[in-house]
């Protein structure tokens, strides 16, 4: 059984990830196949990047990351999630897929914009807004379900890049807080900044000395040098509405 399955390979999705698999616990993305941030011409508004950047690179680049933190990635399309039994199986949900197994796991995050019809059986709380189900949280991202999270664009946050990022990481320290794992801070710090207190390094922090730095540092570089070193040959994805010519 699964600690955290995620639904939906989006930037939401993508950024809970991150902060899941790096806290220990093991996450399964369940991938629907493409992000509505790939109709994006260019991304402009998201920080970091003085003059924009191609959101095709962007989703290639998270998803390393999260690949890099210990998330493992399955393409498919969930078509329906429902309780555990009591007494068959762990506390959790079992999660159907299009053409695959089911997938069993202890908690479920919804980031699956805009499909939210398989979490009817859940009775999570959805909420029509013209012809769209959008998922009702709290400020952590938790549903009505004990175990059922919604972030990004599903649980009504802004559309922005930066928002599902950010709201994403937000449910994904939620679910960190609500597991057994042994969790204070996911930081990386200067060798000394806790010992040198005579404090034990926090679970979820490490120290490291200049020497790993300076290399940690060199291989971010040589990535996004490797990852911008050519133009990336992928056109933006229209609006399935719009017919093509």
């Amino acid at each position: 059984m699964r600690d955290v399955c995620i639904v939906g390979g989006g930037v939401a999705g993508m950024a809970a990830s991150i902060f899941t698999a790096r806290a220990g616990l093991d996450t399964l993305v369940i991938d629907g196949g493409e992000s509505i941030l790939a109709r994006n011409a260019s991304l402009e508004n998201y920080p970091g990047f003085p003059d924009g950047v191609d959101a095709r690179r962007y989703l290639q680049l998270t998803r390393e990351q999260a690949r890099n933190a210990g998330a493992e990635f399955e393409l498919g399309r969930v078509t329906r999630a429902e309780p555990v039994e009591a007494g068959e199986l762990e506390q959790g949900f079992v999660l159907e897929t299009e053409g695959g197994d089911p997938i069993e796991t202890r908690r479920v995050i919804a980031a699956s914009w805009s499909d939210s019809d398989y979490l009817v059986p859940l009775d999570v709380g959805r909420i029509q807004r013209g012809s769209k189900y959008f998922v009702d949280v709290d400020e952590g991202g938790r549903t009505a379900v004990e175990g059922v999270y919604a972030a990004g664009r599903i649980a009504g946050e802004p559309h922005q890049t930066v928002v599902a990022a950010g709201h994403g990481a937000k449910v994904g320290l939620a679910v960190i807080h609500d597991s057994d794992a042994n969790f204070y801070h996911d930081w990386v710090a200067p060798e000394g900044y806790f010992t040198g207190r005579d404090r034990d390094v926090p679970p979820g922090c490490e120290e490291i000395d200049e020497a790993e730095r300076r290399e940690r540092d060199e291989q971010a570089r040589e990535t996004i040098l490797e990852a911008f070193a050519e133009p990336l040959d992928e056109e933006p994805t229209m609006h399935p509405s719009v017919e093509s010519e």
